[in-house]
């Protein structure tokens, strides 16, 4: 009997694959920053779809694929709109993918839900995203989800007051939200907080009122890039660090793109995220040689997991369908689904359609002649806690 249900399985599948097969080409519209001072993100979403892409035939679901890609230039809320509307309207995709960013996200939402679209977020972070739209699903991470984690190990690290800074944006109010509300209930003080400007802040008299404020450590969250690396100078010439000061962030700022510009001073960090280029296990293994052999001048980063994990759902999902991308059939087949990624497991809760995935406590070091965030902790099967 369980030999004739296999059978009737390969059989079922078969069959969905070739109908699949005899579909026109699935067009996929990518919304990414590909100019401006995000560019690195659009090109590392974008490194991580097409390493997945050439691992795989160019097909989805059995499905040949057609990219067709816009660039929101970075933080431009209303050309993510437009890029979106034109992806719907006039070149007639059936699924909405990339969205490093926010504003960008919050911006295609409406578009997403008005055309019956399924939209991919592989990056953008802020909670609320989800909630926007019945048609999206994530497959990056919440600034939340990878917040609380830290939050809840401080203690463990000797940390019992904390100043937090962020950028004054949606991600970063979230982080500092849920930062606080963790780091409170588990007995720690914040003494202070700060929320500075995206463009070109100046560091100095931040700093300073950290380091008056004496705190074991201060909380970051600033986007990947040069604030991460205006902070770490600023941090150092004023000595926060003999000052006793820890760093305590989340993973966005001691991405792997990020660490060689960072430097030893980055050493000591601690962090949690979701993915890191040493983590260990056989997907990843095969995932970063894969990606330095395409692409050798760069480092496997979270968002080109994101993308790479974009991929791989919308792979999995028109398997289910037999390459059917209609909104609602496309959802439905998200909820729950389960992927191995390089990352570790992961699935989308059925419920939210946000990413359910481990969370790693990680430590940055030098190992050999790079610097990577050591794992050392770890929280399964984490939600998004502003969720629940």
């Amino acid at each position: 009997m369980k030999k004739l249900k296999t059978l009737a399985a390969l059989i079922g599948l078969s069959s969905t694959l070739a109908l699949a097969q005899n579909q026109a080409p699935l067009k996929v519209g990518l919304v990414l920053p590909l100019s401006g001072a995000y560019a690195a993100y659009g090109k590392q979403i974008k490194n991580g779809i097409d390493l997945y892409l050439s691992q795989h035939n160019n097909t989805l679901g059995g499905r040949k694929v057609e990219l067709v890609i816009k660039d929101d230039g970075g933080l431009v809320a209303e050309l993510a709109k437009r890029d979106a509307q034109e992806l719907i309207v006039k070149d007639k995709v059936d699924i909405l993918a990339g969205f490093a960013q926010t504003p960008s996200a919050l911006a295609a939402a409406p578009l997403a839900t008005e055309g019956k679209k399924p939209m991919i977020v592989m990056n953008a972070a802020a909670s609320v995203i989800t909630t926007k739209s019945p048609y999206i699903v994530r497959t990056s991470h919440s600034l939340t989800q990878v917040s609380a984690p830290i939050a809840l190990h401080a203690g463990k690290l000797g940390v019992k007051k904390v100043y937090t800074l962020v950028a004054d944006f949606g991600p970063g109010v979230d982080a500092e939200t849920q930062f606080k509300k963790s780091f409170t209930a588990s007995g720690g003080e914040i003494v202070g907080e700060v929320r500075v400007p995206l463009k070109n802040p100046d560091f100095s008299p931040y700093l300073q009122k950290i380091k008056d404020a004496k705190p074991d450590a201060v909380f970051l969250f600033l986007p990947p890039g040069e604030l991460t690396i205006g902070f770490l100078k600023g941090y150092q010439e004023r000595e926060l660090a003999k000052a006793g000061i820890k760093i305590l962030a989340t993973g966005d700022l001691t991405e792997e793109d990020t660490l060689d510009a960072l430097g030893d001073g980055a050493i000591g960090i601690y962090n949690s995220h979701h993915y890191a280029e040493s983590h260990v296990s056989p997907e990843n293994k095969a995932y970063t040689e894969a990606y330095a052999k395409a692409y050798p001048k760069d480092r496997a980063n979270y968002m080109s997991v994101g993308g790479y994990d974009g991929m791989a759902l919308i792979d999995e999902v028109l398997k289910k369908t037999g390459g059917d991308a209609e909104a609602e059939k496309f959802i439905n087949a998200t909820r729950g689904l389960k992927l191995n990624s390089p990352r570790g497991p992961i699935s989308i809760d059925p419920k939210t359609r946000d990413i359910v995935q481990t969370i790693y406590i990680r430590k940055v070091e030098r190992v050999g002649k790079k610097l990577q965030n050591t794992e050392f902790a770890k929280m399964a099967d984490f939600r998004d806690p502003a969720k629940d």
